[in-house]
């Protein structure tokens, strides 16, 4: 060991090797990402401790992180956590990583219903479980149900639910096959984050998104993209109780599909996220 192994030293390489890719701020942040990770330390840490020594196995494992991210894998996978709503996520190549846009659906959600109790909710396609759990935990007394066709999802999905000491009922389902007959009227809100980016946007998408996460939760055919959408509509029309909200993140892309594809519920609302794209929609099913 030696010089090599210090902490700065390390910390200087590293964001050398990452800035060229992501830029000096993100590579900074990466590095402090895997120092958390490794060592369970803060950004003070790494700065107050910049002559600590790390030791051989420690050192080679950071060095490892770093070059899979250099190559483009997520950081979030390469650490197996992604943080969301104030909570640490397991996340693997199995899901998506959570995104900041969905976390303004959880607080659009939680601000329209935050005075109500004991509400029936169901996620559809609930990947690593972070939009069930973040209501779970922020909407009181509230009963959550959530589906994924994935059985390696749902696996991550109850881990973090036990993780995070929330009671939900996983289920494996299809969300192009569901059984609306069972349900009726069962449901005071409907979630879902389906896939929505077209075939055809691959193109213009970062390469550590489409090499890494799972394409199934992402892309849908040019044909027909608010496929998932109009199944979930079709099952909330049935499964939800008179007055309850069907809510989706959606592709400002298919503003006018989904116009269409809600156009048997009330009060049809689209919003726009933070960088001002028209990212989500309500609707209400009538009495």
């Amino acid at each position: 060991m030696g010089a090599e192994n210090k902490v700065d030293h390390i910390k200087t390489i590293a964001v050398g090797l990452l800035e060229s890719r992501y830029g000096r701020r993100e590579a900074t942040w990466i590095v402090r990402a895997v120092f958390e990770d490794l060592m369970g330390w803060s950004m003070t840490d790494i700065v107050t401790r910049g002559d600590y020594e790390l030791n051989q196995y420690t050192a080679d494992k950071f060095r490892d992180m770093v070059d899979r991210v250099a190559a483009g894998e997520p950081v979030q996978y390469v650490t197996g956590h992604a943080r969301f709503y104030g909570m640490t996520f397991i996340v693997n190549r199995k899901v998506l990583i959570p995104r900041p846009e969905t976390a303004e659906l959880v607080d659009l959600i939680v601000a329209r219903n935050a005075d109500r109790s004991d509400l029936h909710l169901l996620d559809c396609g609930t990947g690593s479980g972070c939009i069930a759990i973040a209501l779970s935990r922020n909407l009181p007394f509230c009963h959550v149900e959530a589906m994924d066709i994935d059985s390696e999802a749902l696996d991550v999905a109850r881990a973090n639910a036990l993780k995070m000491s929330c009671k939900i009922n996983f289920k494996q389902a299809d969300i192009m096959n569901l059984p609306a007959a069972a349900v009726e009227s069962r449901y005071d809100i409907i979630v879902s984050n389906p896939p929505y980016i077209a075939d055809s946007e691959r193109g213009e998408m970062e390469s550590h998104v489409v090499d890494y996460e799972p394409h199934k939760a992402l892309f849908v055919p040019d044909d027909d993209p608010v496929k998932f959408y109009r199944a979930i509509a079709e099952y909330a029309f049935k499964a939800l109780t008179g007055g309850g909200q069907l809510w989706f993140e959606i592709n400002p892309l298919f503003v006018n599909e989904m116009q269409t594809t809600l156009s048997c519920f009330d009060n049809v609302n689209f919003e726009k996220d933070s960088q001002g794209a028209v990212r989500f929609v309500s609707a209400i099913k009538s009495l």
